[in-house]
């Protein structure tokens, strides 16, 4: 088993691809088969598995997570941190802040479309960190 923190700098608001960053832990582990598990450290971002060749997908998720959780809601009553505070709170329940990949054959096992994902929900950009634990043989 291995276990690795990575750090990323989001832009704020948006996606940015970590599948690379991702990989390179797996191969640095010399799991042949096994488990990557992500686990997110924060709780204004998220992870997900998407589609990795057409941006307008993550861009329509954005709009859509937009209409769902609007900024500003007078709803909420956290809003310690702006108007996106407790939106991004939100968004980050409805998605995931930890997931497991399949290693095969020493890399991730993903399909051709599908790459990793971290969704900052903030609109000014944050450094985050993500812990990846290797498990297998």
């Amino acid at each position: 088993m291995i276990q690795r923190g990575i750090e990323v700098a989001s832009r704020g608001r948006g996606t940015l691809d970590i599948t690379a960053k991702v990989e390179s832990v797996v191969v640095e582990s010399g799991i042949i088969t096994g488990l990557a598990h992500l686990f997110l450290r924060h709780t204004s971002a998220s992870l997900i598995l998407c589609e990795n060749a057409d941006p307008a997908v993550r861009r329509d998720l954005e709009t859509f997570m937009s209409r769902c959780v609007p900024d500003g809601d007078p709803e909420f009553e956290h809003s310690a941190e702006g108007r996106e505070d407790m939106p991004a709170h939100v968004r980050t329940i409805l998605t995931h802040s930890s997931f497991s990949v399949p290693i095969v054959a020493g890399r991730l096992g993903l399909g051709t479309w599908q790459g990793i994902y971290l969704w900052e929900h903030r609109t000014a950009p944050h450094n985050r960190r993500i812990l990846v634990t290797i498990q297998g043989e």
